[in-house]
């Protein structure tokens, strides 16, 4: 009964930003989420589950892959499960797991290296899209920055659909990333409606792409640490581009040549 509640009073708890950093773990929620976790290296300290996870020949599944694996599993009622979980409509599984923390200074940049800088993003929804973004379009990291919201947000980690666990963000300030950008020989270019059209001009070997807050863009200190600034060019009465969607693109379009 102990483990049962203390796994449940942590998931709780995880729901609190000093928590999740000051003991350096997070929650992982749904059926897909929880799937990606196991295949990681990250290491699991523990699942909750509710019956609800075995209506599906899916969760059965991946019951069998959890006993299979020697996990801790605790089993509680619906209405515990609820108590822990983010979602409206729970799917009965959830993980706490470690999230071990990356330095800066220990990441060694290849030639043709991309990194994506996340400059106060506040939406987690935009924050897990665009570590996915990051790790599907080939990016060396992410570096998130003072502002931005939680890496180890519960919304943040679904968003991200499993691709942190393999692609995790580094924080930092940004005196640590123009010293690590100038160590690496990085350039770093800024997302701006006021910047010159990417594209348009030979990419650096190895660059860095900020993006910036929802509604003010980049910071001015951001700014002013950038070498360049890109925009992305759109129909005449179009006004913005979410900023996941900005990334993307930025991402495609300024890879490295073959």
């Amino acid at each position: 009964m102990s483990v049962r509640i203390g796994l449940l009073t942590l998931a709780r708890d995880l729901k609190r930003r000093k928590a999740r950093e000051r003991q350096g773990l997070f929650v992982a929620e749904g059926l897909r989420t929880v799937e990606a976790l196991l295949a990681s290296p990250l290491r699991v300290r523990g699942l909750l589950v509710s019956d609800t996870l075995e209506r599906t020949p899916r969760g059965s599944e991946l019951l069998a892959t959890i006993a299979a694996r020697g996990l801790d599993l605790v089993r509680v009622s619906e209405a515990d499960f609820a108590s822990a979980a983010d979602t409206e409509q729970p799917q009965g599984v959830l993980a706490v797991a470690e999230q071990p923390e990356r330095r800066l200074d220990a990441l060694a940049l290849a030639d043709g290296a991309r990194l994506l800088v996340l400059d106060g993003i506040q939406d987690p929804g935009n924050v897990g899209t665009l570590l996915r973004s990051a790790a599907a379009l080939g990016a060396a990291a992410s570096v998130v920055l003072p502002g931005t919201v939680c890496r180890r947000n519960d919304k943040v980690v679904r968003a991200a659909v499993g691709h942190q666990f393999r692609h995790p963000p580094i924080a930092a300030n940004i005196d640590e990333l123009r010293a690590f950008l100038a160590a690496q020989d990085c350039a770093l270019w800024g997302a701006s409606a006021d910047g010159a059209p990417a594209g348009t001009a030979p990419t650096p070997r190895r660059l860095a792409i900020a993006v910036g807050n929802e509604g003010n863009g980049l910071s001015a200190e951001l700014r002013d640490a950038c070498h360049e600034m890109v925009s992305i060019p759109m129909a005449a009465d179009a006004e913005s581009l979410n900023v996941a969607v900005a990334a993307g693109i930025l991402l495609h379009v300024l890879r490295p040549a073959n």
